[in-house]
């Protein structure tokens, strides 16, 4: 197999691919998901736990998806194919193309509420509570309507087909350029003001000082490996994806670390910007996904320039959705040019109206269809994050796992993926091949129990 595809696209630079996998990483998981699962789940003891999958389990498999997408320059199903062929392993590869359909179709839609609430902010229709219902009226009376958020999802997943649609240099590459820097400033200078809101020692409380018997739910490990999985992109593909589109002189393990780790402090500064607010006026962390929607535009209309802030939070919010629905859609665009040699215009439209189309019965699941659920969840959009972030990107990254651990030969494991024969290198074979599978599959059999 040669090391390169004959007319593959390749990302320009090393910086460029770092921060296409950044953006990747940072997404609604690093803000709004983040933020809620950390109230739901303890503040510290699951900040703890979160940050221990990171390590143990989230930059080994990172390693490795890179390692499979920069060896097969591939596509994720292509991928395994191309390095086992004719073995099972390639239903890592399908589980990616799956993941990426569900998680993006419910994503948008989400994301879609955040690209309404950056106009509603940029026209002024925020600036007070609103007169029937206050903010949790202005809410639920948005989501529950059968059309209005269908547009805003719609022009969610356009922009991310634009993207795509461009391809990997001019589009995804020059994107993430822009849209990673000004994340990072906008989530620093936020976290900053927040800071001047009265709430900062009990959200430090909160978020590091643990209550340790909250160690003894196994909820909270099952919530914090679902969490790593999301934020990192784990298991479903975008990674492997975009690792194709390296050069062979552009080394990885680097790379990994500095992914895991900037996103990481990413979620955090998140924490820090959205908790010292929720402590200032009270409001309980827990109060789920309506935290980003409800509580904080309440905030906003509370503090000094709160337009300004609310204004600059959402579009942080819907430019770190847009990053991350970019590597969900190339996962599947990607799949369908080899599969079915479309052009990436093509695969693009089609897909991205597919999607599109999924995303309806989340969408209308706040509304008209809320009655209907699966797996005990609350809602259409809350099975979907369930099937996805529990079940398939676990599974995908346990696989994964196994095969650099055990379907591959480990003198070639270490050497494409930069490690080589070292120290560093046996220890990452060494938790592909027992901590993270061990630790995914009880932690995944405690959540189902």
């Amino acid at each position: 197999m040669s090391d390169l595809s004959s007319n593959r696209e390749q990302w320009n630079s090393r910086l460029g691919f770092i921060l296409a996998a950044m953006g990747s990483a940072v997404g609604l998981g690093n803000i709004w998901r983040f933020s809620y699962v950390t109230g739901d789940n303890g503040g510290a003891a699951f900040l703890l736990i979160y940050v221990l999958c990171i390590l143990l389990i989230g930059i080994p498999i990172l390693m490795a998806e890179f390692t499979i997408g920069r060896r097969s320059q591939s596509d994720v199903v292509g991928a395994f194919t191309k390095l086992a062929p004719g073995k099972p392993w390639v239903v890592a590869g399908i589980m990616g193309v799956a993941s990426a359909f569900i998680i993006l179709s419910f994503y948008a839609v989400v994301a879609g509420w955040s690209v309404f609430y950056f106009v509603q902010y940029l026209i002024g229709n925020l600036n007070t509570a609103p007169d029937d219902g206050g903010y949790y009226g202005f809410f639920v009376g948005f989501i529950s309507n059968s059309v209005q958020p269908l547009f805003w999802q719609f022009l969610f997943m356009a922009m991310t087909v634009g993207v795509v649609f461009v391809g990997i240099k001019k589009g995804i590459e020059k994107a993430n350029k822009i849209l990673m820097p000004l994340l990072a400033i906008l989530v620093i200078v936020l976290a900053g003001y927040s800071f001047t809101l009265g709430g900062t020692q009990e959200a430090l409380r909160f978020l590091f000082s643990p209550d340790w018997s909250a160690l003894l739910d196994p909820k909270v490990y099952l919530a914090a490996l679902g969490q790593a999985f999301f934020s990192l992109s784990l298991g479903m593909g975008a990674l492997i994806t975009y690792g194709s589109y390296l050069k062979k002189e552009h080394k990885l393990p680097g790379a990994a670390v500095s992914v895991a780790g900037l996103d990481t402090l990413f979620a955090i500064i998140a924490g820090l910007m959205i908790f010292p607010a929720v402590f200032a006026f009270g409001i309980d962390p827990s109060s789920g996904a309506g935290l980003a929607f409800i509580t904080l535009p309440g905030i906003f209309g509370e503090i000094a320039f709160g337009q300004v802030y609310g204004l600059l939070f959402f579009f942080l919010l819907s430019a770190a959705a847009l990053s991350s629905a970019v590597s969900l859609l190339e996962v599947a665009v990607a799949y369908f040019i080899r599969k079915f040699e479309w052009s990436r215009k093509k695969a693009s439209l089609i897909i991205g109206g597919i999607i599109f189309l999924l995303g309806i019965p989340a969408s209308l699941g706040n509304g008209v269809w809320s009655h209907i659920s699966f797996f005990g969840q609350p809602d259409i959009i809350d099975s979907m994050d369930f099937i996805a972030s529990n079940i398939f990107l676990p599974l995908g990254g346990m696989i994964i796992a196994l095969f650099i651990g055990w379907g591959w030969k480990k003198a070639d494991a270490l050497n494409h993926s930069d490690f080589g024969d070292t120290f560093t290198g046996n220890a990452w074979i060494f938790v592909l091949r027992f901590v993270a599978p061990i630790l995914i599959l009880i932690v995944f059999i405690a959540g189902l129990v």
